[in-house]
């Protein structure tokens, strides 16, 4: 069983507000697919949709991992939605009690963190992490890799880089939806996938990518990612109270798969 404790703030900030950050709660996958109804409190992290996840049965962590990716972009807005991208994979390496793969993400997180100019004292967690890690002190990196997460939002803020705070956020449930979505084709199961009905969140995520500077909406990969927003929502609004099918899910999972491996490419979409 998966603990939405260890899990619940893998985004950087729950729907762009720090309240779902520090108060978000276990949910069944029927209150998952209807958070998003509400308003910013109540919508669900990434680290909420795993938890969902794993009340379906035992899952394999490891083989959710995906390859390393470049640390030296130079494009903030694509260095954002990869840090977001990063901090869910750490989750991931602290639920398969990974430590190597734990201390490889945690140093890419720093790179991508320094890059971005975050606080010195964030900088500073790396060693923490590796230490935990090193003595497989799971329950005790849990709490680092939320403080690292904290940090980084707490850093951003006080720039006035709330731009960047939405991207890291949207990064990061782009990334857990493909986890998610994977792990469901491979083993169906129709109350995992009942919480893939996100469409309210996915326009709200659109909705805050829209409220960033101008200057930045205009950078080819938030001008795409914003467009795919609008395909994913479609193909995540599901009829209420019925499962999407396993080739349904499969489209979901191609789409943000799409998405991540653009976030991650050294070149621009064309």
């Amino acid at each position: 069983m998966i603990r939405s404790v260890a899990l619940a703030t893998v985004a950087l900030v729950a729907a762009i507000s720090t309240a779902a950050a520090e108060q978000a709660q276990r949910l069944s996958s029927d209150q998952l697919a209807k958070a998003a109804k509400t308003d910013s409190i109540t919508v669900p992290t990434p680290g909420e949709l795993f938890a969902a996840l794993g009340k379906s049965g035992k899952i394999n962590w490891p083989a959710q991992y995906r390859g390393p990716i470049p640390t030296t972009f130079r494009d903030r807005a694509q260095i954002a939605l990869n840090l977001g991208g990063l901090i869910a994979d750490g989750f991931i390496a602290v639920e398969a009690k990974d430590s190597q793969q734990v201390k490889n993400i945690g140093s890419d997180i720093m790179k991508l963190g320094k890059a971005l100019g975050v606080s010195e004292q964030l900088l500073s967690r790396g060693n923490s992490i590796n230490e935990f890690a090193e003595n497989n002190e799971w329950d005790t990196l849990q709490e680092e890799l939320e403080a690292t997460q904290n940090e980084v939002k707490s850093s951003m803020q006080s720039h006035a880089d709330q731009d960047l705070v939405i991207l890291v956020t949207l990064g990061g449930w782009i990334r857990g939806t493909q986890v998610v979505t994977g792990a469901i084709v491979k083993n169906y199961n129709e109350s995992a996938a009942k919480v893939l009905r996100q469409p309210a969140l996915v326009h709200f995520m659109q909705s805050k990518v829209n409220e960033i500077s101008p200057e930045l909406r205009q950078e080819p990969l938030v001008k795409d990612v914003s467009e795919q927003l609008s395909a994913i929502e479609k193909l995540v609004s599901f009829p209420e109270g019925k499962a999407p099918s396993r080739d349904e899910v499969r489209k979901v999972n191609d789409a943000v798969g799409k998405l991540m491996t653009e976030i991650e490419s050294k070149e621009p979409p064309k």
